[in-house]
């Protein structure tokens, strides 16, 4: 392999504890515990297809590949992003493993095809677009706001990329929480599993993750919320386990595996 160019203006990280590296760069926007988290909570296929939508630099594709030996899809709408998410790819040595898509998520099942995918995963702008003015740095805009797509967007191409039976993980802003539920349920999708994340055991949540099921029967679990402090700068013993790698996975053992492989079979409903 060639060797992977690395701009000026960027630098190469170690992502966790996982033997894996991330080029990011102080310019765009460099990846955050909301990522870690999701790609931690998201219910795996041992192998199949997985869709990640909005990836940004690629982080989370690269910690999936820890969790699951499934074809990691990823697409991304700004030109930057996009082609520092394929040299992390190539940094890593995953091409076999992960193909990443510079285009309009919003279109993306025209082209990847309508419930090709047994999971798809998520972090989205998390605000709408402002009135005034936004941040002046374009690539903080359109992570931070809704430039490019808005949550509706997401949540119905979400629907059509996944199978039915299929998984959609999310995360997002907790004051968004009804709109998110409106949505998913007008596009198919059933909430299946919640989790809220608090900064500090007495402080409101900030974070909540949600997972829902393509064509699901109404049922919600929630989940014991997950405390990022356990003082004011220590992490919380959990959150260290997640974050560090030691847990590969954000999962309940009382909940199941993801379904099998194939995108053809019938999904089941269990939680």
């Amino acid at each position: 392999m060639d060797k992977v160019p690395v701009h000026a203006s960027e630098r190469v990280d170690d992502l966790l504890t996982q033997q894996l590296k991330i080029i990011q760069s102080e310019e765009v926007f460099s990846f955050s515990l909301d990522a870690v988290l999701l790609a931690r909570f998201c219910q795996l296929p041992p192998r199949g297809r997985v869709a990640d939508l909005c990836t940004g630099n690629g982080v989370i594709p690269l910690l999936l590949t820890t969790r699951t030996k499934a074809h990691i899809t990823c697409i991304e709408i700004q030109e930057r992003l996009a082609d520092m998410a394929q040299r992390n790819v190539r940094l890593n040595n995953l091409e076999e493993r992960i193909t990443v898509v510079h285009g309009d998520l919003r279109e993306a099942y025209t082209e990847l095809g309508s419930g090709a995918f047994d999971v798809v995963t998520v972090n989205p702008p998390y605000l709408p677009v402002p009135n005034g003015e936004q941040n002046g740095n374009e690539h903080v805009a359109a992570a931070r706001h809704e430039v490019f797509c808005t949550l509706d967007d997401v949540i119905r191409v979400s629907s059509r990329l996944v199978r039915s039976g299929g998984r959609v993980a999310m995360v997002h802003r907790p004051s968004r929480l009804v709109e998110i539920f409106a949505a998913m349920q007008a596009h198919r999708l059933e909430p299946k599993r919640i989790r809220f994340i608090h900064p500090r055991a007495d402080s409101e949540a900030n974070m909540v993750l949600i997972e829902a099921l393509r064509d699901g029967k109404p049922e919600v679990r929630l989940l014991p919320p997950l405390i990022v402090y356990k003082n004011k700068s220590e992490y919380s013993d959990e959150l260290m386990e997640i974050y560090y790698g030691r847990r590969e996975a954000l999962i309940d053992e009382q909940v199941q595996p993801c379904d099998g492989p194939s995108i053809h079979s019938k999904g089941t409903d269990a939680l």
